[in-house]
């Protein structure tokens, strides 16, 4: 009924503290200023509700879909975050119940229902009841939505009825500009060489390179030692 709130499974989905839209760097002159302003700001209602991200893994897709929960959240506004990869041993119709008497939705890696017909049903039928509703949608996936490959073209075409966004995953300057920038957001300083050596070395995604900088700023604290190259060697064995 009207007013009630949604029954929904205890699905143990814990966000990024780390995902937020301040602690996503965004230079000037960057496109993505104009999506950052609209996430923020929960984009303006207008008669499709949906918005649609899509990139590779490690091109800032999840972390801007976990930074808008985390917007939702700190204005009061009940949001559920939904990342269908790790959601997929759960009948649909038990995860996607009722979710349209949210403000607001986010469905991430929407990739991984390809070709699962109950789940892509579910997930049409939570759009169509979404769009009646005026609740929000924000999906995020590795392809544009005629590239998805989806068993049902009307799931297809609806999953791009609204703004798409596409996020360049980031080069070897842009990695290393994005290392400095989160290291200063913890205190912590990164010279130059420190960053482009941690580029060329750890893992080549941006998620590899976080978890090296959590592991560097633990050793840091530990050691009492600021973040060098013979540190860093010392810390991964490189």
């Amino acid at each position: 009924m009207p007013g009630t709130e949604p029954r929904q499974l205890s699905l143990q989905i814990k966000l990024n503290d780390d995902a937020t839209f301040e602690n996503f760097l965004v230079q000037e002159g960057d496109s993505k200023q104009f999506l950052i302003v609209l996430l923020r700001d929960l984009w303006p209602k207008g008669d499709e509700p949906i918005m649609y991200l899509w990139g590779s893994r490690g091109s800032g897709v999840s972390h801007l879909l976990q930074a808008s929960c985390h917007q939702a959240a700190a204005q009061g506004l009940p949001v559920q975050y939904l990342p269908l990869s790790e959601l997929l041993d759960y009948p649909p119709e038990d995860v996607l119940a009722e979710l349209e008497q949210l403000p607001q939705v986010v469905i991430d890696d929407v990739q991984a229902i390809a070709g699962l017909r109950d789940w892509e049903e579910g997930l049409f039928s939570l759009f169509n009841r979404i769009r009646d509703a005026g609740t929000r949608l924000l999906v995020g996936g590795t392809a544009a939505p005629r590239e998805l490959p989806l068993a049902l073209p009307d799931l297809k075409s609806r999953l791009g009825w609204g703004p798409v966004f596409h996020l360049e995953t980031p080069d070897d300057a842009l990695r290393e500009q994005i290392l400095k920038y989160r290291a200063a957001r913890r205190g912590m300083t990164l010279d130059d060489d420190v960053a482009r050596y941690l580029v060329n070395r750890a893992a080549r995604d941006l998620h590899g390179l976080m978890d090296c900088l959590d592991q560097l700023e633990k050793a840091s604290l530990e050691a009492k030692r600021r973040l060098s190259i013979p540190f860093v060697k010392q810390v991964f064995g490189w």
